[in-house]
Protein backbone atom coordinates (compact mmCIF):
# COMPACT_ATOMS: atom_id res chain seq x y z
CA UNK A 1 0.00 0.00 0.00
CA UNK A 2 1.35 3.56 -1.11
CA UNK A 3 1.02 5.87 2.23
CA UNK A 4 2.46 8.79 4.12
CA UNK A 5 2.32 10.71 7.24
CA UNK A 6 0.80 14.08 7.65
CA UNK A 7 0.49 16.48 10.56
CA UNK A 8 -1.62 19.14 8.90
CA UNK A 9 -4.00 17.82 6.24
CA UNK A 10 -6.70 15.15 7.13
CA UNK A 11 -5.70 11.58 4.67
CA UNK A 12 -8.36 9.60 3.24
CA UNK A 13 -7.87 5.73 2.31
CA UNK A 14 -9.30 4.99 -0.14
CA UNK A 15 -10.07 1.08 -1.76
CA UNK A 16 -8.88 0.96 -5.92
CA UNK A 17 -10.02 -2.24 -7.03
CA UNK A 18 -7.73 -4.64 -5.31
CA UNK A 19 -5.54 -2.20 -3.82
CA UNK A 20 -5.56 0.38 -1.14
CA UNK A 21 -3.75 3.86 -1.24
CA UNK A 22 -3.56 7.17 0.95
CA UNK A 23 -4.69 10.52 -0.61
CA UNK A 24 -5.25 13.39 0.48
CA UNK A 25 -8.33 15.35 -1.20
CA UNK A 26 -8.10 19.16 -2.17
CA UNK A 27 -10.39 22.17 -2.52
CA UNK A 28 -10.04 25.54 -1.32
CA UNK A 29 -11.79 25.10 2.19
CA UNK A 30 -7.88 23.56 3.15
CA UNK A 31 -6.49 26.70 1.69
CA UNK A 32 -6.92 27.84 5.54
CA UNK A 33 -4.42 25.19 6.34
CA UNK A 34 -1.59 25.78 3.87
CA UNK A 35 0.36 28.81 6.13
CA UNK A 36 0.29 25.64 8.90
CA UNK A 37 2.19 22.84 6.18
CA UNK A 38 4.61 26.19 4.72
CA UNK A 39 5.76 26.73 8.83
CA UNK A 40 9.08 28.24 8.32
CA UNK A 41 8.72 29.49 5.02
CA UNK A 42 8.42 33.56 4.29
CA UNK A 43 9.01 33.25 0.62
CA UNK A 44 8.35 30.69 -2.12
CA UNK A 45 10.37 31.22 -5.33
CA UNK A 46 8.92 30.20 -8.91
CA UNK A 47 11.53 29.45 -11.28
CA UNK A 48 10.57 29.78 -14.69
CA UNK A 49 7.61 30.96 -17.08
CA UNK A 50 6.97 28.57 -19.39
CA UNK A 51 3.97 25.86 -19.06
CA UNK A 52 3.90 25.19 -15.29
CA UNK A 53 5.65 28.68 -13.85
CA UNK A 54 2.84 31.05 -14.66
CA UNK A 55 -0.14 28.34 -13.45
CA UNK A 56 1.94 27.80 -10.28
CA UNK A 57 3.12 31.15 -9.35
CA UNK A 58 -0.16 32.72 -9.47
CA UNK A 59 -2.26 30.03 -8.48
CA UNK A 60 -0.07 30.25 -5.04
CA UNK A 61 0.38 33.89 -4.64
CA UNK A 62 -3.67 33.64 -4.44
CA UNK A 63 -3.67 30.33 -2.38
CA UNK A 64 -1.43 31.88 0.19
CA UNK A 65 -3.00 36.04 -0.05
CA UNK A 66 -3.30 37.26 3.11
CA UNK A 67 -0.53 35.17 5.01
CA UNK A 68 2.52 36.92 4.34
CA UNK A 69 4.25 34.29 3.10
CA UNK A 70 5.56 35.87 -0.28
CA UNK A 71 5.81 34.28 -3.78
CA UNK A 72 8.35 35.57 -6.25
CA UNK A 73 9.22 34.48 -9.69
CA UNK A 74 13.13 34.16 -10.48
CA UNK A 75 14.00 34.53 -14.51
CA UNK A 76 17.46 35.22 -16.09
CA UNK A 77 18.07 38.73 -16.25
CA UNK A 78 16.66 39.98 -19.66
CA UNK A 79 14.39 37.16 -20.22
CA UNK A 80 11.58 37.87 -22.71
CA UNK A 81 9.13 36.10 -20.18
CA UNK A 82 9.81 39.31 -17.62
CA UNK A 83 6.97 41.20 -19.63
CA UNK A 84 4.61 38.31 -19.40
CA UNK A 85 5.12 37.61 -15.11
CA UNK A 86 4.99 41.27 -14.92
CA UNK A 87 1.51 41.78 -16.86
CA UNK A 88 0.30 38.93 -14.14
CA UNK A 89 1.21 41.53 -11.65
CA UNK A 90 4.50 39.91 -10.56
CA UNK A 91 7.15 43.16 -9.51
CA UNK A 92 10.69 44.06 -9.03
CA UNK A 93 9.83 46.99 -6.97
CA UNK A 94 7.63 44.60 -4.80
CA UNK A 95 10.48 42.11 -5.16
CA UNK A 96 8.07 39.72 -6.06
CA UNK A 97 9.78 39.11 -9.73
CA UNK A 98 13.69 39.16 -10.50
CA UNK A 99 16.76 37.45 -11.31
CA UNK A 100 16.81 33.73 -10.68
CA UNK A 101 19.60 33.66 -8.49
CA UNK A 102 18.89 36.24 -6.34
CA UNK A 103 15.43 34.35 -6.27
CA UNK A 104 16.73 31.24 -5.34
CA UNK A 105 19.16 33.01 -3.01
CA UNK A 106 16.41 34.40 -0.97
CA UNK A 107 13.17 31.61 -1.00
CA UNK A 108 12.90 29.23 1.55
CA UNK A 109 11.29 26.90 -0.28
CA UNK A 110 12.33 27.03 -4.29
CA UNK A 111 10.65 25.68 -7.07
CA UNK A 112 12.04 24.51 -10.09
CA UNK A 113 10.21 24.81 -13.12
CA UNK A 114 12.55 25.67 -15.69
CA UNK A 115 13.19 23.54 -18.78
CA UNK A 116 14.12 19.55 -18.39
CA UNK A 117 17.12 20.41 -20.73
CA UNK A 118 17.96 23.64 -18.99
CA UNK A 119 17.62 22.04 -15.42
CA UNK A 120 20.19 19.67 -16.86
CA UNK A 121 22.70 21.66 -17.59
CA UNK A 122 22.54 24.65 -14.35
CA UNK A 123 21.46 22.31 -11.44
CA UNK A 124 25.27 22.56 -10.15
CA UNK A 125 24.73 26.31 -10.03
CA UNK A 126 21.28 26.12 -8.43
CA UNK A 127 22.14 23.93 -5.78
CA UNK A 128 25.21 25.81 -5.20
CA UNK A 129 23.10 29.11 -4.52
CA UNK A 130 19.81 27.28 -2.39
CA UNK A 131 19.91 28.56 1.39
CA UNK A 132 20.92 25.55 3.81
CA UNK A 133 18.03 23.77 4.68
CA UNK A 134 15.67 25.00 2.19
CA UNK A 135 13.03 22.82 0.18
CA UNK A 136 13.75 22.52 -3.57
CA UNK A 137 10.37 21.60 -5.06
CA UNK A 138 10.02 19.93 -8.53
CA UNK A 139 7.06 19.33 -10.71
CA UNK A 140 8.72 16.32 -12.46
CA UNK A 141 11.43 13.90 -11.82
CA UNK A 142 13.39 14.31 -15.08
CA UNK A 143 15.81 15.63 -13.15
CA UNK A 144 16.33 13.12 -10.72
CA UNK A 145 16.67 10.84 -14.20
CA UNK A 146 19.89 13.09 -15.16
CA UNK A 147 21.36 12.93 -11.63
CA UNK A 148 21.37 8.92 -12.24
CA UNK A 149 22.88 9.06 -15.74
CA UNK A 150 25.65 11.80 -14.05
CA UNK A 151 26.18 9.45 -11.01
CA UNK A 152 25.44 12.79 -9.17
CA UNK A 153 22.85 12.96 -6.23
CA UNK A 154 21.12 16.09 -4.64
CA UNK A 155 22.79 18.29 -1.79
CA UNK A 156 22.08 16.36 1.60
CA UNK A 157 21.17 19.42 3.40
CA UNK A 158 18.00 19.96 1.65
CA UNK A 159 14.12 18.62 1.20
CA UNK A 160 13.90 17.57 -2.03
CA UNK A 161 9.91 17.43 -2.51
CA UNK A 162 8.01 17.29 -5.75
CA UNK A 163 4.27 17.93 -6.60
CA UNK A 164 3.90 16.90 -10.30
CA UNK A 165 -0.01 18.12 -12.01
CA UNK A 166 -1.13 16.09 -14.02
CA UNK A 167 -1.80 17.95 -16.90
CA UNK A 168 -0.17 21.25 -19.03
CA UNK A 169 0.58 24.40 -17.12
CA UNK A 170 -2.49 26.55 -18.63
CA UNK A 171 -5.23 23.43 -17.65
CA UNK A 172 -3.33 24.13 -14.00
CA UNK A 173 -4.53 27.97 -14.20
CA UNK A 174 -7.45 27.72 -16.24
CA UNK A 175 -9.20 24.82 -13.28
CA UNK A 176 -7.57 26.75 -10.95
CA UNK A 177 -9.71 29.74 -11.88
CA UNK A 178 -12.79 27.79 -12.64
CA UNK A 179 -12.25 26.82 -9.14
CA UNK A 180 -13.83 30.01 -7.67
CA UNK A 181 -17.18 28.63 -8.86
CA UNK A 182 -17.31 25.05 -8.16
CA UNK A 183 -14.63 24.24 -5.34
CA UNK A 184 -12.04 21.72 -5.81
CA UNK A 185 -12.25 22.24 -9.92
CA UNK A 186 -8.34 21.53 -10.59
CA UNK A 187 -6.08 18.91 -11.97
CA UNK A 188 -4.70 16.06 -9.68
CA UNK A 189 -1.16 15.99 -8.65
CA UNK A 190 1.48 13.42 -7.62
CA UNK A 191 3.59 14.33 -4.72
CA UNK A 192 7.11 12.59 -3.78
CA UNK A 193 9.27 13.13 -0.78
CA UNK A 194 12.90 12.06 -2.59
CA UNK A 195 15.00 13.90 1.08
CA UNK A 196 13.29 14.78 4.29
CA UNK A 197 16.20 16.76 6.32
CA UNK A 198 13.22 19.01 8.11
CA UNK A 199 10.92 16.82 9.01
CA UNK A 200 8.46 18.93 7.70
CA UNK A 201 8.72 17.64 3.86
CA UNK A 202 5.55 15.93 3.69
CA UNK A 203 2.92 18.71 4.71
CA UNK A 204 5.06 21.09 2.29
CA UNK A 205 4.52 19.31 -0.31
CA UNK A 206 0.52 18.74 0.37
CA UNK A 207 0.71 22.39 0.73
CA UNK A 208 1.71 23.09 -2.11
CA UNK A 209 0.16 20.68 -4.10
CA UNK A 210 -3.44 21.94 -2.07
CA UNK A 211 -1.88 25.75 -3.12
CA UNK A 212 -2.27 24.85 -6.84
CA UNK A 213 -5.65 23.67 -6.81
CA UNK A 214 -5.04 19.95 -7.44
CA UNK A 215 -8.68 17.90 -6.46
CA UNK A 216 -6.67 14.90 -4.98
CA UNK A 217 -3.04 14.66 -4.32
CA UNK A 218 -1.36 10.79 -4.00
CA UNK A 219 2.12 9.66 -3.36
CA UNK A 220 4.72 8.40 -5.47
CA UNK A 221 8.22 8.59 -5.77
CA UNK A 222 10.51 10.66 -7.95
CA UNK A 223 11.97 8.32 -10.18
CA UNK A 224 8.77 6.35 -10.52
CA UNK A 225 6.99 9.91 -11.55
CA UNK A 226 9.71 10.55 -14.14
CA UNK A 227 9.05 7.07 -15.58
CA UNK A 228 5.59 7.17 -15.83
CA UNK A 229 5.33 11.17 -16.83
CA UNK A 230 8.20 10.94 -19.98
CA UNK A 231 6.35 7.84 -20.89
CA UNK A 232 2.74 8.62 -20.62
CA UNK A 233 3.45 12.48 -22.91
CA UNK A 234 4.75 10.02 -25.28
CA UNK A 235 2.40 7.43 -25.18
CA UNK A 236 -1.43 8.20 -25.33
CA UNK A 237 -1.34 11.48 -23.88
CA UNK A 238 0.16 13.54 -26.87
CA UNK A 239 2.19 11.12 -29.26
CA UNK A 240 -0.05 8.04 -29.52
CA UNK A 241 -3.21 10.20 -29.87
CA UNK A 242 -1.75 12.48 -32.51
CA UNK A 243 -0.13 9.45 -34.48
CA UNK A 244 -3.93 7.67 -33.91
CA UNK A 245 -5.34 10.29 -35.81
CA UNK A 246 -3.48 10.79 -38.87
CA UNK A 247 -3.48 6.75 -39.07
CA UNK A 248 -7.52 6.62 -38.67
CA UNK A 249 -7.84 9.95 -40.70
CA UNK A 250 -6.11 7.83 -43.92
CA UNK A 251 -7.92 5.17 -43.18
CA UNK A 252 -11.67 6.36 -43.36
CA UNK A 253 -10.54 8.06 -46.25
CA UNK A 254 -9.78 4.94 -48.07
CA UNK A 255 -12.96 3.56 -47.59
CA UNK A 256 -14.85 6.34 -49.07
CA UNK A 257 -15.20 9.12 -46.33
CA UNK A 258 -14.72 12.70 -47.89
CA UNK A 259 -12.11 14.71 -46.25
CA UNK A 260 -13.96 16.38 -43.47
CA UNK A 261 -16.13 12.92 -42.40
CA UNK A 262 -12.84 11.40 -42.03
CA UNK A 263 -11.64 14.08 -39.58
CA UNK A 264 -14.85 14.00 -37.72
CA UNK A 265 -14.41 9.96 -37.36
CA UNK A 266 -10.90 10.15 -36.24
CA UNK A 267 -10.24 13.76 -34.04
CA UNK A 268 -13.54 14.76 -33.25
CA UNK A 269 -14.82 11.10 -31.98
CA UNK A 270 -11.62 11.15 -29.61
CA UNK A 271 -11.97 15.00 -28.38
CA UNK A 272 -15.35 15.38 -28.29
CA UNK A 273 -18.25 12.31 -26.82
CA UNK A 274 -14.90 9.65 -26.24
CA UNK A 275 -13.22 12.57 -23.91
CA UNK A 276 -16.01 13.30 -22.66
CA UNK A 277 -17.73 10.02 -21.53
CA UNK A 278 -14.60 8.91 -20.60
CA UNK A 279 -13.94 11.41 -18.10
CA UNK A 280 -17.15 11.62 -16.63
CA UNK A 281 -18.24 7.37 -16.49
CA UNK A 282 -15.00 5.65 -17.49
CA UNK A 283 -13.59 3.57 -20.47
CA UNK A 284 -16.44 1.01 -20.19
CA UNK A 285 -19.09 3.55 -20.59
CA UNK A 286 -17.98 4.26 -24.42
CA UNK A 287 -18.29 0.69 -25.54
CA UNK A 288 -21.34 0.27 -23.92
CA UNK A 289 -23.13 3.12 -25.26
CA UNK A 290 -22.92 1.51 -28.64
CA UNK A 291 -25.54 -0.23 -30.95
CA UNK A 292 -24.80 -4.14 -31.74
CA UNK A 293 -23.33 -3.96 -34.74
CA UNK A 294 -20.83 -0.83 -33.88
CA UNK A 295 -19.75 -3.27 -30.77
CA UNK A 296 -18.19 -5.56 -33.54
CA UNK A 297 -16.66 -2.84 -35.26
CA UNK A 298 -15.40 -1.72 -31.82
CA UNK A 299 -14.29 -5.55 -30.95
CA UNK A 300 -12.42 -5.74 -34.45
CA UNK A 301 -10.38 -2.10 -33.61
CA UNK A 302 -9.26 -3.22 -30.57
CA UNK A 303 -8.69 -6.38 -31.40
CA UNK A 304 -6.15 -5.20 -34.33
CA UNK A 305 -4.76 -2.52 -32.64
CA UNK A 306 -3.67 -3.34 -28.87
CA UNK A 307 -1.06 -5.35 -29.69
CA UNK A 308 1.21 -2.83 -32.45
CA UNK A 309 0.04 -0.06 -29.36
CA UNK A 310 1.94 -2.45 -26.92
CA UNK A 311 4.62 -2.96 -28.58
CA UNK A 312 5.41 0.70 -28.90
CA UNK A 313 4.81 1.30 -25.08
CA UNK A 314 7.33 -1.25 -24.23
CA UNK A 315 9.71 0.18 -26.50
CA UNK A 316 9.38 3.74 -24.92
CA UNK A 317 8.86 2.62 -21.42
CA UNK A 318 12.26 0.85 -22.02
CA UNK A 319 14.25 4.06 -23.54
CA UNK A 320 12.47 5.81 -20.46
CA UNK A 321 14.05 3.85 -17.95
CA UNK A 322 17.53 2.94 -18.65
CA UNK A 323 17.92 7.15 -19.16
CA UNK A 324 18.22 6.73 -23.10
CA UNK A 325 14.97 9.21 -23.52
CA UNK A 326 16.07 11.52 -21.20
CA UNK A 327 19.65 12.15 -22.39
CA UNK A 328 17.55 12.29 -26.24
CA UNK A 329 15.77 15.02 -25.25
CA UNK A 330 19.18 17.12 -23.78
CA UNK A 331 20.72 15.67 -27.39
CA UNK A 332 17.98 17.24 -29.33
CA UNK A 333 17.83 20.22 -27.23
CA UNK A 334 21.23 21.19 -27.70
CA UNK A 335 20.58 20.96 -31.35
CA UNK A 336 18.15 24.17 -31.34
CA UNK A 337 19.96 26.83 -32.73
CA UNK A 338 20.86 24.87 -35.76
CA UNK A 339 17.23 22.82 -36.08
CA UNK A 340 14.71 24.80 -33.93
CA UNK A 341 11.24 22.22 -33.38
CA UNK A 342 9.30 21.81 -36.19
CA UNK A 343 5.66 22.14 -37.17
CA UNK A 344 3.58 19.55 -36.27
CA UNK A 345 0.12 20.63 -37.74
CA UNK A 346 1.18 21.16 -41.65
CA UNK A 347 -0.56 17.79 -43.14
CA UNK A 348 -3.54 17.28 -44.64
CA UNK A 349 -5.74 16.17 -41.70
CA UNK A 350 -5.19 18.77 -39.69
CA UNK A 351 -5.60 21.43 -42.42
CA UNK A 352 -8.94 19.37 -42.90
CA UNK A 353 -9.48 19.79 -39.23
CA UNK A 354 -9.22 23.85 -39.55
CA UNK A 355 -11.85 23.71 -41.66
CA UNK A 356 -13.80 21.40 -39.32
CA UNK A 357 -13.24 22.66 -36.71
CA UNK A 358 -15.01 26.05 -38.57
CA UNK A 359 -18.26 24.15 -39.25
CA UNK A 360 -19.04 23.27 -35.30
CA UNK A 361 -22.25 24.77 -35.54
CA UNK A 362 -23.57 22.79 -37.87
CA UNK A 363 -23.00 19.49 -36.85
CA UNK A 364 -22.34 17.07 -33.42
CA UNK A 365 -19.89 15.01 -33.24
CA UNK A 366 -20.34 11.18 -32.42
CA UNK A 367 -18.70 8.11 -31.27
CA UNK A 368 -16.83 6.30 -34.38
CA UNK A 369 -16.69 2.62 -32.94
CA UNK A 370 -13.63 1.83 -35.03
CA UNK A 371 -11.77 5.31 -33.68
CA UNK A 372 -13.34 4.35 -30.07
CA UNK A 373 -11.70 0.91 -30.69
CA UNK A 374 -8.21 2.24 -30.98
CA UNK A 375 -8.03 4.73 -29.19
CA UNK A 376 -9.56 2.67 -25.88
CA UNK A 377 -7.06 0.14 -27.00
CA UNK A 378 -4.17 2.79 -26.47
CA UNK A 379 -5.16 3.67 -22.78
CA UNK A 380 -5.96 0.06 -21.57
CA UNK A 381 -2.35 -1.24 -22.99
CA UNK A 382 -0.41 1.81 -21.82
CA UNK A 383 -2.00 1.32 -17.97
CA UNK A 384 -1.40 -2.16 -18.56
CA UNK A 385 2.35 -1.62 -18.98
CA UNK A 386 2.45 0.62 -15.92
CA UNK A 387 0.54 -1.58 -13.74
CA UNK A 388 2.75 -4.89 -14.94
CA UNK A 389 5.58 -2.08 -14.22
CA UNK A 390 4.39 -1.90 -10.07
CA UNK A 391 3.25 1.62 -10.46
CA UNK A 392 0.36 2.87 -8.03
CA UNK A 393 -2.69 3.08 -9.42
CA UNK A 394 -3.80 6.43 -9.00
CA UNK A 395 -0.58 7.10 -11.06
CA UNK A 396 -1.77 4.28 -13.68
CA UNK A 397 -4.88 6.03 -14.79
CA UNK A 398 -3.87 9.58 -14.22
CA UNK A 399 -0.82 9.35 -16.69
CA UNK A 400 -2.98 7.07 -19.57
CA UNK A 401 -6.66 8.04 -18.67
CA UNK A 402 -7.61 11.54 -16.67
CA UNK A 403 -4.90 13.72 -18.34
CA UNK A 404 -5.45 13.42 -21.39
CA UNK A 405 -9.11 13.62 -21.18
CA UNK A 406 -9.35 16.46 -18.59
CA UNK A 407 -6.44 18.52 -19.95
CA UNK A 408 -4.71 18.03 -22.63
CA UNK A 409 -7.67 16.87 -25.58
CA UNK A 410 -9.64 19.70 -24.91
CA UNK A 411 -6.75 21.42 -26.02
CA UNK A 412 -6.81 19.44 -28.97
CA UNK A 413 -10.28 20.03 -29.99
CA UNK A 414 -10.24 24.03 -29.26
CA UNK A 415 -7.44 24.67 -31.62
CA UNK A 416 -5.66 21.33 -32.94
CA UNK A 417 -3.27 19.07 -32.57
CA UNK A 418 0.29 21.99 -32.26
CA UNK A 419 -2.14 23.72 -30.00
CA UNK A 420 -2.65 20.76 -27.55
CA UNK A 421 1.47 19.79 -27.81
CA UNK A 422 3.07 23.13 -27.97
CA UNK A 423 1.35 24.30 -24.80
CA UNK A 424 3.28 21.14 -22.96
CA UNK A 425 6.95 21.27 -21.64
CA UNK A 426 9.80 21.10 -24.74
CA UNK A 427 10.22 17.45 -23.16
CA UNK A 428 6.73 16.46 -23.93
CA UNK A 429 6.73 18.58 -27.23
CA UNK A 430 10.15 16.08 -28.44
CA UNK A 431 8.90 13.34 -26.85
CA UNK A 432 5.30 13.56 -29.13
CA UNK A 433 6.97 14.61 -32.16
CA UNK A 434 9.69 11.68 -32.21
CA UNK A 435 7.20 8.90 -30.98
CA UNK A 436 4.01 10.02 -33.09
CA UNK A 437 5.41 8.81 -36.57
CA UNK A 438 6.03 5.58 -35.17
CA UNK A 439 2.58 4.85 -33.66
CA UNK A 440 0.87 5.90 -37.29
CA UNK A 441 3.60 3.78 -39.10
CA UNK A 442 2.76 0.55 -36.75
CA UNK A 443 -0.86 0.79 -36.96
CA UNK A 444 -1.10 1.24 -40.78
CA UNK A 445 1.33 -1.34 -40.99
CA UNK A 446 -0.05 -4.09 -38.47
CA UNK A 447 -3.52 -2.86 -37.70
CA UNK A 448 -4.97 -1.21 -40.75
CA UNK A 449 -5.46 -4.57 -42.95
CA UNK A 450 -6.79 -6.00 -40.27
CA UNK A 451 -9.67 -3.61 -39.60
CA UNK A 452 -10.27 -2.81 -43.22
CA UNK A 453 -10.96 -6.90 -43.54
CA UNK A 454 -13.12 -7.11 -40.54
CA UNK A 455 -10.34 -9.79 -38.96
CA UNK A 456 -12.09 -12.07 -36.29
CA UNK A 457 -11.50 -10.32 -32.90
CA UNK A 458 -10.08 -11.91 -30.24
CA UNK A 459 -12.39 -12.78 -27.53
CA UNK A 460 -9.68 -13.41 -24.63
CA UNK A 461 -8.46 -9.66 -25.16
CA UNK A 462 -12.26 -7.89 -25.44
CA UNK A 463 -12.71 -9.94 -22.02
CA UNK A 464 -10.26 -8.68 -20.35
CA UNK A 465 -10.69 -4.99 -21.32
CA UNK A 466 -14.86 -5.35 -19.89
CA UNK A 467 -13.70 -7.03 -16.85
CA UNK A 468 -10.63 -4.58 -15.97
CA UNK A 469 -10.23 -3.26 -12.40
CA UNK A 470 -9.26 -0.14 -14.73
CA UNK A 471 -12.90 0.36 -14.64
CA UNK A 472 -13.35 0.75 -10.28
CA UNK A 473 -10.44 2.34 -10.18
CA UNK A 474 -11.80 5.20 -12.35
CA UNK A 475 -14.67 5.54 -10.36
CA UNK A 476 -12.86 6.38 -7.26
CA UNK A 477 -10.69 8.78 -9.03
CA UNK A 478 -13.71 10.51 -10.46
CA UNK A 479 -15.57 10.35 -7.11
CA UNK A 480 -12.74 12.42 -6.02
CA UNK A 481 -12.84 15.28 -7.98
CA UNK A 482 -15.96 17.22 -9.78
CA UNK A 483 -16.90 16.78 -13.20
CA UNK A 484 -15.79 19.89 -15.30
CA UNK A 485 -15.16 21.15 -18.40
CA UNK A 486 -11.94 23.47 -19.27
CA UNK A 487 -13.91 26.63 -20.93
CA UNK A 488 -12.28 28.24 -23.51
CA UNK A 489 -12.35 32.24 -24.32
CA UNK A 490 -13.72 32.19 -28.53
Amino acid sequence: MHTFDTKVFEKRRVQMADMEEDVVVGGRDKFHLIPKAFEGIKQVGVIGWSSQGPAQAQNLRESLEGTGIKVAVGLREGSSSMASAEQAGFSKADGTLGEMYSIIKSSDMLILLISDAAQAQIYPEVFKSMKPGATLGLSHGFLLGVLQNHKADFPSGIDVVAVCPKGMGPSVRRLYVQGKELNGSGINASFAVHQDVSGKAVDRALGWGIGIGAPYIFPTTLEAEYKSDIFGERGVLLGAVHGIIEFLFRLFRSQGSTDEEAFMRAAEGITGPITSMVSKTGLLSVYESLGADDKKKFEIAYSAAYHPLMEILLEIYSDVSSGREIASVIDHSSRFNRYPMGQIDDTHTWKVGSQVRAKRASFAPTVDPTTAGVYLACMTAQADLLFEAGHCYSEVVNESIIEGVDSLNPYMHHKGVAFMIDNCSVTARLGARKWAPRFDYLLEQQAGSKIASGAAPDAALLKAFTSHKLHKIMEVCGSMRPAVDISFKA
